[in-house]
């Protein structure tokens, strides 16, 4: 049996049994949203992304004119904004801020920019989490973010951990912000930035799970990487070899 990376026919056979979850971790720019939906597509399991989570919570600071590393008030701000993750048939999920859809709101610079030291806070953090369990309690997903592997579903059986040099990923975000005016050199400086915070905050910091898949994805297509994960974890789930 071959493996090939869109095919659900294939790959849904050898999947192991309710209730799956896979984790992808990695920094900003590896190509975790990129994988994560490639792998629903090809496994047919929804695809959270955490991070949106925590760009509705940064969405919400600006509205409210918040200082994002006021930890207090940034809690706050996300109760009462009771951030939600709704699927939506599709193979996704849509992110609410109270009744609002604001899933096509959270890819802006200026709300990249904030996310990040709001979500050092420990409160807003614990917030998350549980919310996200209970997300991955109720539904077979896909989940990728900075901690999924270490903390939101360390008992998943599936770690994935994604990386790739800073110039690489800072050439990928830059196709990101296409549109959006900014420079390699700005966003270069902004990841090397996220990466120390991200690495060396005190709760919960980014870092490869126990037992996680890791794979430098620079010189990899999207195609390859998947494979590589399908291989791993569809072929162990299910026995079975190349015929």
């Amino acid at each position: 049996m071959v493996f090939y990376p869109y095919s659900y026919s294939i790959v849904k056979d050898y999947w192991m049994p309710l209730r799956t979850s896979i984790a992808i971790d990695g920094p900003a720019g590896s190509g975790k949203s990129t994988i994560a939906r490639m792998l629903s597509a090809a496994t047919g399991l929804p695809y959270l992304s955490t991070g949106e989570m925590y760009r509705a919570i940064a969405l919400c600071v600006l509205r409210a004119k918040i200082d994002p590393y006021d930890g207090a008030a940034v809690r706050k701000c996300a109760v009462d904004s009771r951030i939600r993750a709704v699927p939506d048939g599709k193979g996704g999920f849509r992110i609410f801020c109270g009744d609002e859809d604001v899933t096509d709101l959270l890819r802006s610079a200026e709300v990249g920019r904030i996310s990040s030291p709001v979500a050092i806070h420990l409160g807003v953090r614990k917030l998350m989490v549980s919310l996200q369990r209970e997300i991955a309690a109720a539904n077979d997903v896909i989940m990728d973010g900075r901690d999924i592997g270490t903390v939101v579903l360390k008992e998943s059986e599936r770690k994935i951990y994604l990386d790739a040099t800073v110039e690489e990923r800072a050439r990928r975000r830059l196709l990101d912000f296409k549109g959006i005016v900014t420079s390699y050199e700005e966003v270069l400086k902004d990841l090397k930035e996220r990466d120390m915070r991200d690495s060396g905050r005190e709760v919960d910091p980014l870092r490869p799970a126990d037992g996680a898949l890791i794979i430098d994805t620079t010189h990899m297509s999207p195609q390859q990487v998947v494979y590589k994960i399908l291989e791993r974890f569809c072929m162990k789930a299910g026995g079975a070899s190349d015929a």
